[in-house]
C-alpha cells in the first residue's frame, strides 16, 4: 500500500520497508528545474485512491530535494484549481479544499500550502470526470454516468448544465463516455467524448476512432476520429488534448477540424496542465489489460517505439514538441486520472478528509478591532 504520510526523498513507503511500494525517478536537473519554476504539482490516482502533491523541498545548505506528499481521497479524478485552493472529485462527493496558509506563513512541516478540506457536495456516484471553474465561480464537471455536463445542487445530486443533442434523455447509462470539459473565456466552451452513441455503454464500440470535441455554444464537432480523447484545455489560443488511445499529445486544427499530434509519448495520456505559456505537462498511465484499453493503437505505438508504457508526468515544450523533463513512477501506483499546478507554491501539504488532523486544525477569521 501506498502509505498515508509526507516524504522528503523519492520514496513514499513507511519507514522499515524492505521493497518500494511507490518510487519516482526523475529526469537529470528536473528539481532544480522545478524550483526555478516556482511552481509544485498535484495528481491524482483513483486507482489507489490518494492525492499526491510533488514541489521541491529545500533545507538551509543542502541541495534541493523532490518533496511528496499524499491523502487519501477515495476514486478521485478530476481536480480544478483557482488562487484560492482547489476542487476534487470522489467516489460520491465533490470536495472543495482551500490553502489555510496566508502569504509568507508557513506549516508544521515547513510547507508554504496546507490544503484543508472546507465543504462538500454529495453527488451519489456519478462517475464524474474533469473538473472545470468558470470565471463566475462556478464548478462545471463531467457527468459520465448521465452524459452530460453538470454543476452541483443543494438540493439534488447534480443540475443539468449542457448535454449533446444526440443525446435523447437523462439516464444512467454512460452511453457516450462524456469525460472532458475545457473552459474558454471563462465559460463552458468544449467537450470531449470518445462516441456519439445513444445507448448503454455503446462508446466501447467506438474507442479506437470514434472520439470527438463537440463546441457547446454551437453544438458542432470540431474534431473527430480521435481514439478515446481525454484532457481538453484551452491554452495560449489554442485546444490541447491527450489522444489518448494512441498516446499522443496535440492539439485541435478548428479549421481542418482535426487533431494535430505533437508528442507521441509511452502511456494511455490523461490529464494535463501547464507550467507556463510554452511548457505542458501530460499524464501517462498504465493501460490495464482489459476490455477498455485493449486493442488499441497505443499498443503498436510501443511496439514499434521498442519501449513499455510507462505511469508518470512527461514535461512537453509546445514549440517543438520535445520532453524537458519527465516523472517516471514504480511500484503500486500504476494509473493517474489528472494533473494541476499550483503556480507560486513549492512545498505544498494537506489534510485529508478522514485524518486525525482534520479534528486539530482550526481556522478562524481575523478579529476586526473597532474603536
Amino acid at each position: 500500500m501506498l502509505d498515508e504520510q509526507t516524504s522528503r526523498s523519492k520514496n513514499l513507503n513507511s519507514p522499515g520497508s524492505r521493497e518500494a511500494a511507490f518510487s519516482v525517478d526523475t529526469s537529470r536537473g528536473f528539481v532544480e528545474w522545478l524550483e526555478s519554476k516556482s511552481v509544485s504539482l498535484g495528481v491524482t490516482t483513483y486507482q489507489v485512491g490518494k492525492i499526491i502533491l510533488f514541489g521541491v523541498d529545500r533545507q538551509a545548505d543542502t541541495a534541493p530535494k523532490l518533496w511528496s506528499f499524499n491523502r487519501n481521497i477515495g476514486r478521485c479524478l478530476g481536480m480544478a484549481t483557482d488562487d484560492q485552493g482547489f476542487w476534487v472529485t470522489s467516489d460520491t462527493q465533490l470536495i472543495r479544499f482551500n490553502n489555510l496558509l496566508g502569504d509568507g506563513q508557513i506549516g508544521a512541516l515547513q510547507t508554504d500550502a496546507l490544503f484543508a478540506p472546507r465543504f462538500s457536495y454529495f453527488t451519489g456516484d456519478v462517475d464524474a470526470h474533469d473538473l472545470a471553474i468558470q470565471s463566475n465561480g462556478d464548478l462545471l464537471f463531467a457527468n459520465t454516468l448521465f452524459n452530460c455536463v453538470s454543476k452541483p445542487s443543494k438540493n439534488h445530486s447534480f443540475e443539468p448544465v449542457w448535454r449533446p443533442d444526440f443525446i435523447s434523455r437523462l439516464a444512467a447509462e454512460d452511453r457516450c463516455h462524456l469525460n472532458g470539459v475545457a473552459i474558454r473565456d471563462g465559460a463552458l466552451r468544449y467537450v470531449t467524448l470518445v462516441s456519439q452513441t445513444d445507448v448503454f455503454d455503446g462508446w466501447r464500440e467506438h474507442r479506437e476512432n470514434g472520439g470527438v470535441v463537440i463546441d457547446v455554444q454551437s453544438g458542432e464537432v470540431i474534431c473527430s476520429g480521435l481514439s478515446m480523447p481525454h484532457s481538453p484545455r484551452w491554452h495560449a489560443e489554442r485546444l490541447w488534448l491527450n489522444n489518448s488511445g494512441t498516446g499522443e499529445f496535440g492539439y485541435v486544427d478548428e479549421k481542418k477540424k482535426g487533431f494535430v499530434p505533437v508528442t507521441f509519448c509511452p502511456g494511455y495520456l490523461r490529464g494535463l496542465s501547464f507550467i507556463d505559456e510554452t511548457t505542458a505537462v501530460v499524464g501517462l498511465s498504465l493501460p490495464r489489460d482489459n476490455k477498455t484499453f485493449r486493442g488499441l493503437e497505443l499498443d503498436d505505438r510501443l511496439k514499434d517505439a521498442g519501449v513499455s508504457a510507462r505511469c508518470g508526468l512527461y514535461f512537453i515544450d509546445l514549440a517543438s514538441g520535445d520532453v524537458i523533463h519527465s516523472m517516471v513512477f514504480h511500484g503500486v501506483v500504476s494509473e493517474l486520472y489528472d494533473v494541476v499546478t499550483f503556480p507560486g507554491i513549492k512545498k505544498p501539504s494537506m489534510i485529508g478528509p478522514n485524518t486525525p488532523d482534520i479534528k486539530r486544525t482550526l481556522s478562524i477569521p481575523p478579529e476586526s478591532h473597532h474603536a
